[in-house]
Parts: C-alpha cells; sequence; structure tokens
C-alpha cells in the first residue's frame, strides 16, 4: 500500500481542487491519501463525491498552533467535523486570515511592494487565504522567484519584515480537542528549520504525555539524518511515526506519493479514531 497522509487544495493553500486532487493522488499510484487543508474540512464533500475507486479518503485538517512563541502544526486525522469544541476552535483561526493577510500586504506596501488585497484575494480564491498567497504574489510580481522563497525574514518567515501574527491553538489544547473530538493527532514536519524556530525535543516528551499519536517524520523538509534521529525520539516517547507529501499541487515541488507512511502505521491510527472513518473511493464522480 501507498499512503500519503498530508495533503492540500484550494480548499486551502493548494492549487488542486479536490476533485483534481484525489484524482491525481490515484493517477500516482497511492492507496489511501488524506485531505488536510489548514484550519478548514471544507473540501472533504467534494473529494469524496470524486473519489475514484481504489483510493481510499483519510478527511483531516492541519491545525495552525504556536508554542512559546513558535509557530508548529497539528495534522488531525478521522475527527468529528462537527464537534462543536473543535469546529469553533478552526473557525476562530480561520476568521483571523483575513485580517493578517491585510496586515501583511500594508507592510509590505510600506516596503514598496505594490501588492494588493485584490491579487491576494484573486489567488487565494475560494481557499482559507494565507501566506503562501501573498508569497504567490510577490512572484507574480517579481519580488521573489517562488513561494519558497519568500519565507525568508526579508519577507513572510516568521519574525520577518512584513509578517503578521495570527490567532494560533495552543498545541496542548489542540491535542486536547482533537482528542475529544475522536480524532488522531500528529505532529506536521516538527524539525523544519528551515520554515523557522522549531520546538525543542522537550515539548515534543510533554505532547507525547497529553496524549500527542506521532510525529511526522518523512517530509521533505527533514534531511537523512533529521528522519533518523526523530525516528529514534518517536520510539523513545512511544509515538507513532508518519510519512508524507505536504502535496500543494503546483505551489510547491513536492509530488504526491514523495514520502509515505507504513500500512501498519496507518491501521492503527484508523483504529485510534472513533470521530470518523476512512472512505474508500467507489467510482467517484466523471
Amino acid at each position: 500500500m501507498r499512503i500519503d497522509l498530508h495533503t492540500h487544495s484550494t480548499a486551502s493553500d493548494g492549487t488542486d481542487t479536490p476533485a483534481e486532487l484525489v484524482r491525481k493522488a490515484a493517477a500516482a499510484g497511492l492507496d489511501v491519501v488524506a485531505l488536510t487543508d489548514h484550519d478548514t474540512t471544507r473540501g472533504h464533500a467534494e473529494a469524496l463525491a470524486a473519489l475514484p475507486q481504489g483510493l481510499t479518503l483519510v478527511t483531516g485538517a492541519e491545525l495552525s498552533c504556536r508554542l512559546d512563541g513558535v509557530s508548529m502544526h497539528l495534522l488531525a486525522y478521522l475527527f468529528d467535523p462537527e464537534e462543536p469544541a473543535l469546529l469553533a476552535e478552526r473557525e476562530l483561526v480561520r476568521d483571523d486570515r483575513v485580517p493578517r493577510a491585510k496586515g501583511m500586504i500594508a507592510k509590505l506596501n510600506e516596503l514598496g511592494v505594490p501588492v494588493t488585497w485584490e491579487q491576494v484575494a484573486r489567488i487565494a480564491g475560494n481557499g482559507s487565504v494565507g501566506r503562501p498567497h501573498v508569497a504567490s504574489a510577490l512572484v507574480e510580481l517579481g519580488v521573489v522567484d517562488s513561494v519558497s522563497d519568500a519565507f525568508t525574514p526579508e519577507w513572510l518567515a516568521d519574525g520577518g519584515r512584513a509578517y503578521v501574527p495570527k490567532h494560533e491553538t495552543d498545541p496542548f489544547e489542540a491535542v486536547r480537542l482533537v482528542k475529544n473530538a475522536g480524532g488522531v493527532a500528529v505532529f506536521a514536519h516538527p524539525a523544519a528549520v528551515k520554515r523557522g524556530r522549531t520546538v525543542p525535543d522537550s515539548a515534543i516528551a510533554e505532547l507525547a504525555r497529553a496524549g500527542l499519536d506521532g510525529i511526522e517524520v518523512d517530509h521533505m523538509d527533514h534531511d537523512p539524518g533529521t528522519r533518523a534521529r526523530l525516528r529514534g525520539l518517536a520510539g523513545d516517547l512511544g509515538l507513532l511515526v508518519t510519512g508524507s507529501s505536504d502535496y500543494h499541487g503546483s505551489r510547491k515541488t513536492c509530488v504526491l506519493g514523495e514520502f509515505s507512511t507504513d500500512p501498519e502505521v496507518y491501521g492503527e491510527i484508523t483504529r485510534r479514531a472513533t470521530g470518523a472513518f476512512p472512505v474508500p473511493g467507489t467510482g467517484g464522480a466523471v
């Protein structure tokens, strides 16, 4: 089995619609794919309606968190999307995205970059607006060569010249909310130092004691040495080890299935989940 547990669609900051994403996942030879848009489950219905035969969809979301001033992301799988407390927190995070984006645009304007809200809103479309959309606007304007080049201290990285913070959930609260909604919680790309500061291993240990289920080890932002270290840490803490592409369509260079999750780990995730269950495709809409 080929299992990719971290992808994004136009419901957040990917460039493929949910329907396009699941079709591409099937064409890439995946058996299981998780749709984990940022702080939203809005793409799930479309993905399910288009799910090809032979592909199983794991519903999820990537939750924005912050611990001691460090931004981090929590992958939440197979939770009840209508559970009131987790739903309210996701909405709180999403509602802060528009004023945050407008704040970044204002800072860029002060730096002489002629980006506009209309441009960023057009790029975001129906997705939850975020930094990647502002970064794409900088690419369009020729300010940077790629989206990743915008995530530097000069521009949009944490603490960068045009950075504006947004509401982010305390990760211990996020783990509690996910578990109470019947879901499984996995720390996304915990050592992606190129994105900025990362939380220490001691914090991961504390999260494990608080109910964290796993850490995403096999990821494009982790070099081989980092993956080996994280795998050892997961073993010491009794955490599941996942792998995934973090696919965003054409917005990033990663491809579907670039990294994958062991079938036994996937089976354990499905056993732990009580809020929702994987959905096998039956042919999908054309």
